[in-house]
């Protein structure tokens, strides 16, 4: 990681990640330029991701209200050809939270997808499990996606699934049809609890598109939950083809 100033700081905490396996076909139209799709093992993945931004902080500063949200966001999987060497990073079809301004900023400068919606979430633990929820209303209803798991976490085994799906270091953006936007995004790698149940309420059609729809009848193939830690997303870089 660079020794420059981070854009952004945060804690990203307890993060849901339901990964659902797609046609490479549906994801076409948001591929950035000069970004081609990464697949694990001749599989692409779509991941459903809800988590706690926590401690942020803009340019080193707090901004009042927003400090602590919700986010809850669709994302696929995508690398970067840069002299010689891959670049493995993630492009957000839509990011939800409940905060207007971090919309606003988040769409303006990195020509992210986000949404603003009313969002809430919980966390109990018990000696022997964690449940966890988030909540978005869209349209009047509440969608929501949630986990029961154990207590301990345990290290991504590596080449599995859940690295391939956690270990996206790079957001990628498209600004028009000849220039992308990249940024690094920066954390240790995420420590993981099994997920012993899960419960998905999710009008993927209403918000991603009737392309989507299927996803809603689709059980994920994997769902796991990451302990999560401090990032750091720097600054973007703009890349012309």
């Amino acid at each position: 990681m660079s020794e420059e100033s981070p854009f952004l700081t945060a804690e990203w905490n307890d993060l849901i990640m339901a990964n659902y396996v797609v046609h490479a076909d549906l994801l076409t139209p948001y591929i950035p330029k000069g970004t081609v799709l990464d697949d694990y093992h001749g599989q692409v993945f779509v991941s459903l991701i809800g988590f706690m931004f926590e401690k942020t902080r803009l340019l080193g500063f707090k901004i009042p209200f927003h400090v602590n949200f919700e986010e809850v966001n669709l994302r696929f999987y995508v690398k970067y050809l840069d002299q010689g060497i891959w670049k493995r990073g993630a492009v957000f079809i839509k990011e939800i939270v409940p905060k207007l301004a971090i919309s606003l900023v988040a769409n303006t400068l990195y020509r992210e997808k986000y949404s603003t919606m009313p969002m809430k979430h919980y966390k109990k633990q018990t000696i022997d499990e964690i449940k966890l929820g988030y909540f978005w209303k869209y349209k009047g209803t509440w969608n929501s996606i949630e986990a029961v798991t154990s207590t301990k976490a345990r290290v991504m085994e590596a080449g599995s699934e859940e690295e391939f799906i956690a270990e996206h270091y790079w957001g990628y953006s498209q600004y028009n049809i000849n220039t992308t936007y990249e940024y690094a995004v920066g954390h240790p790698s995420w420590l993981i609890y099994d997920v012993k149940s899960y419960h998905i309420n999710c009008d993927f059609e209403g918000l991603y598109g009737a392309k989507f729809a299927f996803l809603k009848d689709r059980k994920p193939n994997s769902v796991f939950v990451a302990q999560g830690s401090p990032i750091r997303i720097m600054n973007k870089n703009v890349i012309k083809f």
